[in-house]
């Protein structure tokens, strides 16, 4: 029966993503390819002082990226440390030092990794004008680069791979905010709260005196998911049931997280003027995603585990309402679009279980990846995959026409070890330097052994991936912790990101080459089944021995 629902659930949200995937993916293509700008468009870039029609060098695009981002970065921290003086603050005293840096960092990367209880530490006004803002902001950031990329492939011998500025106002304007605005509407009629009454202070059946928290949730909810953030606004994020009261909201909001990466592939197909290529990308991410979806919910079913088989589930830390089926999809959905949201505790799923959300992120999140950084993530993997296609055939590669000489296989192999350097040292710092190992150990680590050290893994390979799902079972908000994953966010984020945009300058300044006899065609079943080895085999060499020592080790014994 459970299986049944499993394969329902898959089905129904194959057919929402497939019934969306043209018109939301050509709509995409449309708002970053239009010559016209609307006329709140027009005011913003005189206020900014920006020249619309301009387009910017790779380097500038870069340049415009990181100063919008520094900014961001100062602006949350700001607003977090004088949070006693802000309207709607609670009564609430601003976080500390360290706190503020890390979830300032967490919320711009668009990681939004929280180290605390978010009811009990941000008032209102730091949530929505922090936090909410950012949420769209740092999504819109990851979808310009993804264009950016796009038009380094489609564009001939140019200069220029497109405006940031443009870029980032055309997908916060016309893209994430009307959608995020029906989002929020279906959200509110599902019964996820909106509105600024602070704590309520009831008695419970029992008698118990309790104090409800409410808020502006299903705003923030709907582009939590939507822009692939996943910062909760409570403590227990999807889990809690003012923000996913029921089971076919908790189908919403999977269909939320997937819709627009998994749309950007016609988006990017369209863009080329091939939409086969489009087809191709999309079918390695589908293939990933259902192999992984339908991995971690046969260990979840399996229920391996002492506790587990003597209660006849593995429903321990799972919302009943939800089950094992809709926390295994939904745990799958974020930790393979780098959403990091979860209606479920994944310190509480089965050693090989909670391996799974793991692995997802070590794929780098490609499965369809986060809004933006899912598509590039997997053009860039694609670039590697047709390198080493050439290698094996004896000619020089190219992909789309672009040839694929040192320099673009430098800037790939750079981008694919950048978080796996992040995760492994940040991991390992953790446990070799004697003064970190101990309060990492005696104040961090709540289940001691292996199981600890998987939470320790988790929580540096979520920050680096810019994911921000945790375990559960660690505490972060340490001196350590706060400053080691703030830097593992902002690297994971931004190295990427440089050397994406990179990539895309070196690509715009190509003529096109023309196909031959001997051109790999990259739209066809082949090419997809090495597209998606290269990744599994990449990530297997890179991961394995560390997995040996956590989740692998635990399952095995």
């Amino acid at each position: 029966m459970a299986w049944l629902s499993a394969i329902l659930t898959l089905a129904t949200l194959a057919l929402v993503l497939a019934v969306a995937y043209r018109p939301l993916g050509d709509y995409m293509a449309w708002v970053y390819t239009s010559p016209k700008d609307a006329r709140a468009e027009r005011g913003l870039y005189r206020l900014i002082g920006v020249d619309a029609a301009s387009a910017q060098t790779w380097q500038a695009y870069v340049r415009s990226v990181l100063a919008f981002s520094v900014i961001g970065v100062l602006v949350v921290y700001l607003l977090q440390r004088v949070q006693q003086w802000l309207p709607w603050s609670l009564g609430l005293t601003a976080p500390s030092e360290a706190l503020s840096f890390n979830t300032a960092v967490s919320f711009v990367t668009n990681t939004n990794w929280q180290s605390y209880s978010p009811e009990l530490t941000l008032g209102y006004t730091v949530q929505f004008a922090a936090l909410a803002v950012q949420n769209f902001v740092s999504a819109a950031v990851g979808l310009a680069v993804a264009v950016a990329l796009v038009r380094g492939l489609a564009y001939r011998r140019s200069g220029t791979i497109g405006n940031f500025w443009v870029d980032l106002t055309r997908g916060t304007v016309r893209l994430l905010l009307p959608l995020s605005l029906v989002a929020a509407i279906v959200l509110l009629a599902g019964g996820v709260v909106q509105n600024l009454a602070g704590f309520s202070d009831v008695t419970t059946v029992a008698g118990a005196a309790q104090s409800i928290p409410g808020g502006p949730v299903a705003s923030q909810e709907a582009i939590k998911l939507l822009g692939t953030n996943g910062g909760g606004f409570f403590n227990a994020n999807s889990a809690h049931p003012f923000e996913n009261p029921t089971g076919w909201t908790n189908l919403f909001e999977i269909v939320l997280m997937l819709v627009i990466p998994f749309s950007l592939p016609r988006t990017f197909g369209t863009m080329l003027g091939d939409k086969r290529q489009g087809y191709a990308i999309l079918g390695a991410m589908g293939v990933l995603f259902l192999v992984s979806t339908l991995a971690l919910t046969a260990f979840e079913l399996a229920g391996r585990g002492t506790a587990p088989e003597l209660a006849g589930a593995a429903l321990e830390g799972k919302e009943v309402r939800f089950g094992i089926v809709g926390s295994t999809i939904f745990g799958s959905t974020s930790t393979l679009t780098s959403t990091g949201a979860v209606d479920a505790m994944h310190d509480s799923f089965t050693a090989l279980g909670g391996m799974m959300p793991m692995l997802n992120m070590m794929l780098g999140e490609l499965a369809p990846g986060g809004v933006g950084s899912g598509l590039y993530g997997m053009l860039v993997m694609a670039v590697l995959a047709v390198f080493i296609a050439g290698l094996l055939v004896g000619r020089t590669p190219e992909y789309l026409g672009k040839k694929i000489g040192p320099r673009e296989i430098k800037l790939a192999s750079i981008y694919i070890l950048v978080t796996p350097i992040l995760v492994l040292v940040g991991t390992a710092l953790s446990f070799a330097i004697p003064a970190v190992r101990e309060d990492v150990t005696t104040t961090s680590i709540w289940n001691p052994g292996i199981h600890g050290f998987s939470e320790v893994l988790y929580a540096f390979t979520s920050a680096a991936n810019n994911n921000g799902s945790a375990f559960a079972g660690l505490t972060a908000n340490t001196p350590w912790l706060n400053t080691a994953l703030g830097v593992a966010m902002l690297l994971g984020r931004f190295l990427p990101i440089v050397l994406v945009l990179a990539l895309a300058g070196s690509f715009a300044a190509q003529d096109k080459v023309p196909a031959t006899a001997g051109t790999l065609p990259t739209h066809r079943p082949l090419f997809v089944g090495l597209l998606v080895g290269v990744i599994v085999i990449v990530t297997a060499l890179t991961y394995f021995p560390v997995l040996a020592l956590g989740p692998l080790a635990e399952g095995l014994i």
